[in-house]
């Protein structure tokens, strides 16, 4: 008994034995470190010299393409006129001269323009004509300013002179170029001056929208001035000049600004140099205009605005005819033309806001300097078909 008991004992405790070693966690095994092959010393060098060199050329490629705009090397032939507007930033002028060809990098000229040739202070609206490829960034910028001298010009415009007339003379003066008045008196927003009939880009000569506002008188302008400035000061001198009586009259008269100005324009035109007969010859155009079931119809019938659409049609008055296709015609359109034929003086938009109170239809020119009113056609006719009438 005592030998099976102790046979037990030791079958258990070999089981415990085995059990614990089934349990026991593996012996690890030792990692054979793998030697890393060393790359050889003369390839990894090679290598850097490479990748410095690929890299190196690129960076002297793109520098070499920026120095070229910068610089304005190796550039084809280009000239353009680049128009600078009100408002415009750095990079819509950029964006400008890159459509026209004179720069290739508009981010770049943007960076440069800004961080080193601070074009945003020296960039002015304008028009600037005969830019070309061989400007470089500075040369460019430089140009779109307004270099103004201290010298000064007295310019009288007279009464009755047309925009076109008043550009001329401006340019014979020296003060801006045509191209520069054009533009600005197209495009440019007047802001202070609400009357003006806005911007119309579709419009054949936008720039006679100014018509009628820019007043007769002697100005003192810089030589090579701002063309903004310039027509302004004629529009605020023309604010100036009615004051707030005249303008005051025109409100309540019932009429619009334009449509004075119009009449004040016509009125200009017909009289001659007697300002007394202005309120009478504005009498003759209201009577027609709101008394439409005479034998006028509502018909100005003014030569005056025939010779207008001559003009601006480039026509010479040798071509003039009462059935010249035109609307400012006024013997083809009833009513008032759809804008003013000059640029009128005081004494006739006064004449345009108050007229005589007559019965007058017709009038004409004599020999003697003076306009004979009538009141029928009658009457007209036969003054016009006597020696006292001036046939021009």
């Amino acid at each position: 008994m005592a030998n099976q008991k102790k046979s037990d004992t030791m079958s258990w405790e070999t089981n415990q034995v085995r059990q614990a070693q089934a349990n026991a966690p593996a012996p690890k095994r030792k990692k054979t470190k793998k030697k890393r092959k060393k790359m050889n010393p003369v390839l990894s060098v090679l290598l850097y010299l490479i990748c410095v060199a690929l890299v190196s050329a690129l960076l002297a490629g793109i520098g070499w393409l920026l120095a070229n705009d910068l610089l304005s090397l190796n550039k084809a032939p280009v000239t353009a006129t680049i128009v600078v507007e009100e408002g415009d930033s750095v990079s819509d002028v950029a964006q400008k001269l890159k459509d026209a060809g004179l720069i290739n990098y508009k981010w770049f000229f943007c960076l440069t323009g800004k961080v080193i040739l601070h074009a945003d202070t020296i960039i002015e609206p304008g028009v600037y004509e005969n830019m070309n490829s061989d400007m470089d960034y500075h040369a460019l910028i430089g140009a779109m300013h307004h270099v103004r001298s201290f010298e000064t010009v007295s310019v009288t415009i007279p009464e009755g002179k047309t925009v076109s007339e008043i550009f001329d003379i401006l340019v014979e003066n020296n003060v801006c170029t045509r191209a520069q008045l054009i533009e600005t008196a197209s495009n440019h927003e007047f802001e202070n001056h609400p009357y003006l009939p806005e911007v119309d880009p579709e419009k054949k000569d936008n720039y006679i929208r100014l018509e009628g506002y820019l007043f007769p008188d002697t100005y003192e302008f810089y030589v090579d001035g701002d063309p903004v400035q310039v027509l302004d000061t004629m529009m605020s001198n023309f604010d100036r000049r009615l004051g707030d009586q005249i303008m005051s009259d025109i409100s309540s008269s019932g009429y619009s600004m334009e449509r004075i100005i119009i009449l004040a324009s016509i009125i200009e035109k017909e009289s001659n140099d007697y300002p007394e007969e202005r309120a009478n010859i504005s009498s003759v155009l209201y009577n027609r205009l709101n008394n439409k079931d005479r034998e006028t119809n509502g018909y100005l019938q003014v030569d005056s605005t025939i010779d207008y659409a001559l003009m601006l049609d480039g026509k010479d008055r040798t071509e003039f005819s009462k059935e010249y296709e035109s609307e400012y015609n006024t013997y083809l359109y009833p009513d008032c033309p759809p804008g003013a034929i000059c640029n009128p003086g005081l004494a006739s938009i006064i004449a345009a806001v108050h007229p005589n109170d007559t019965g007058y239809y017709y009038f004409a020119a004599g020999i003697d300097g003076h306009s004979h009113f009538f009141e029928t056609y009658e009457e007209h006719l036969n003054f016009i078909n006597s020696d006292q009438y001036k046939r021009s």
